[in-house]
């Protein structure tokens, strides 16, 4: 079964998600640890648990969501996986980090890329790669069916959704990823977001003021 865990690090509060399972294998999801203090809270956290991490994901490649790709890549010697979309975005940010205080940011390049309608697999996980743009231009999320759990990076947040105002992001785009790909799930799936806490299908479904479809 499915199990996630979430740390929240860098001063844009983002959230960082291992996932694992029963065998021990795992992947980690979008590494916003930037200080020492956040890497050696995520790795302790594998360690302690004798996880065995496989691939390093990035839903997308917004600064807050990149900072620790490098030291991930480097500490647990796996690939980094994107969509092709959004390599561009990730070659920006170390032009661009200094302006946020990330002096000792250090790059990271793609080593594969995520295909809508893909797979990622770990484990015994195989996880659905859904193609949500509109946030940024090459967004993804990963569902598992089985489990009900969807990572939805920075697509919808509970009552809120992300901004479509960064460069490549487009409003219009993000409601048809909403509507089309995310809102076409089953209604009991818990969503795991970039920022904040969980939210469910369902319930954005009834009650998001900028996404919602039913009353």
């Amino acid at each position: 079964m499915l199990q996630v865990k979430k740390f929240t690090f860098n001063p844009f509060a983002e959230n960082t998600f291992v996932l694992f399972d029963e065998t021990k294998e795992s992947i980690v999801i979008d590494p916003g640890c930037y200080e020492k203090a956040e890497q050696h809270e995520l790795v302790d956290f594998i360690e302690t648990n004798k996880l065995v991490v496989k691939k390093l994901i990035n839903t997308h490649c917004h600064i807050d969501h990149v900072l620790g790709n490098a030291f991930v890549k480097r500490k647990f010697n796996v690939q980094l996986y994107i969509h092709t979309i959004e390599e561009p975005l990730l070659r920006a940010v170390s032009s661009y980090a200094s302006n946020y205080g990330f002096q000792q940011y250090e790059d990271s390049t793609p080593d594969a890329f995520l295909q809508e309608d893909g797979f990622v697999e770990f484990g015994n996980q195989k996880l659905k790669i859904l193609f949500v743009p509109g946030h940024s231009p090459g967004h993804i999320a990963l569902y598992d069916a089985a489990g009900k759990i969807l990572l939805g990076g920075d697509v919808l947040f509970e009552n809120s959704i992300g901004r479509s105002d960064l460069p490549g992001g487009n409003f219009n785009t993000l409601i048809k990823s909403i509507h089309e790909k995310f809102f076409t799930l089953p209604d009991d799936v818990t969503v795991y977001c970039g920022h904040g806490g969980e939210t469910s299908i369902g319930f954005e479904k009834r009650t998001n003021p900028f996404c919602a479809i039913t009353k």
